[in-house]
């Protein structure tokens, strides 16, 4: 491994306008090497399973119903400072308070139709990968 890694997944809203081959190309022209990649479907068990973390919060329902209603890209990425830089790549949830360039300044609707979901911490992000992802799914 060269660096460290972090976990994102292109959510439905930007798999569905078609924006998830140029989200793919900016996170690789910020440096980010895609370790492992794939397209699926979560459905509403997988969802909850996966934002179990957020059962409390009065968002969840809606979460994992809009998370599984469409194909979603997710991706383990790897670069020095793996999940920061990706942080800040991604830019702020809410888009309107998102720096120009990032991500979701780029490609999200709304603070619920955000474009993209990046890990926060490095613990995470292996628990994320390890939920989409087998070892030998990795290169």
């Amino acid at each position: 491994m060269n660096g460290s890694r972090t976990f994102t997944m292109i959510k439905p809203d930007a798999v569905e306008k078609g924006v998830g081959g140029a989200i793919l190309k900016q996170i690789q022209e910020s440096g980010f090497k895609i370790i492992a990649l794939k397209q699926t479907k979560l459905s509403l068990e997988q969802a909850q399973k996966f934002y179990f973390i957020h059962r409390e919060r009065p968002f969840y329902n809606d979460l994992c119903s809009f998370m599984s209603s469409g194909p979603i890209i997710p991706a383990i990425l790897e670069k020095e400072n793996a999940v920061e830089d990706f942080r800040k790549l991604i830019g702020a949830t809410n888009p309107a308070n998102a720096e120009a360039g990032t991500i979701r300044k780029n490609y999200a609707e709304s603070i619920d139709k955000n474009a993209i979901h990046g890990s926060d911490s490095d613990e995470n992000a292996q628990i994320e990968g390890n939920f989409f992802f087998t070892e030998v799914e990795r290169f």
